[in-house]
């Protein structure tokens, strides 16, 4: 076993836990795009490669910046050793998880948010003008309680033990 773990560089029950993702991937494939295999093909390609040479870089660099930002003494007046220092280093965190959870919110309901679906409301009997105000509003939410956990936790850090 141990052999396995020096080789693989995980446990035997990692390795089938990914065999099976891909299985499941592939059957997933095979059942929901049946008959269309170059359109699958190109899909897959197309998404790996307007993933890779668009929107890594464009994210790794957007990522950077607000690192470069949120770093300690990256204003006018660097801050004082201690606790504030310490809750300025995390503080990129509190940018990331909204922009991630917001993105992400994005991707699922671009269609409905951007109006993108002309017969939505044919179909539902549902207004699709909606959507926007709600994604935003979640979005303003959402840096909102992070903003909020933000300066609970400098409060916190700030507290003399």
């Amino acid at each position: 076993m141990s052999g396995f773990r020096d080789r693989y560089g995980a446990s035997p029950l990692h390795l089938l836990l990914v065999l099976a993702s891909f299985a499941l991937t592939l059957y997933a494939g095979v059942r929901l795009l049946s008959g269309d295999t170059l359109g699958v093909l190109v899909w897959f390609v197309g998404a790996a490669l307007i993933h890779d040479l668009l929107f890594l870089p464009a994210y790794t660099l957007t990522d950077r910046l607000a690192q470069r930002l949120c770093r300690p003494g990256a204003g006018r007046h660097p801050p004082k050793k201690g606790p504030v220092r310490a809750a300025r280093v995390v503080s990129v965190n509190h940018l990331r998880v909204p922009v991630v959870l917001s993105g992400l919110l994005l991707l699922v309901w671009w269609p409905l948010i951007l109006r993108r679906v002309p017969h939505y409301t044919a179909v539902t009997g549902l207004s699709a003008d909606v959507f926007l105000g709600r994604w935003l509003l979640i979005t303003a939410g959402l840096f909102a309680v992070s903003a909020l956990w933000l300066l609970v936790r400098m409060r916190r850090a700030a507290r003399p033990e």
